[in-house]
């Protein structure tokens, strides 16, 4: 499955609101990137939620960096079209 940029951009904003519902709902509040995985752990009590987490966490990853390489790839053929623009 080949996916666009743009919709990358818009699978990333749905996990992103599906990832908001459950912050919200059981107050995940970890002061660093590192204690995220920690704070569910203790803090989410229904196991489809905890599941559902880590899946959405999981998904999350894999679509940024899908869109990362995305976009170093247009930007690197912008840079070789213009180069050979001013070489033409």
């Amino acid at each position: 499955m080949t996916l666009s940029y743009s919709d990358t951009r818009k699978k990333l904003d749905q996990i992103t609101a599906e990832m908001l519902v459950l912050i919200r709902k059981y107050d995940l509040d970890a002061a660093s990137p590192f204690d995220v995985i920690e704070v569910a752990r203790a803090k989410i009590t229904d196991q489809n939620d905890y599941i559902r987490f880590l899946e959405l966490s999981l998904e999350g990853r894999i679509y940024g960096e899908y869109g990362d390489a995305l976009q170093k790839q247009i930007d690197e053929e912008a840079k070789q079209a213009e180069t050979a623009r001013k070489l033409n």
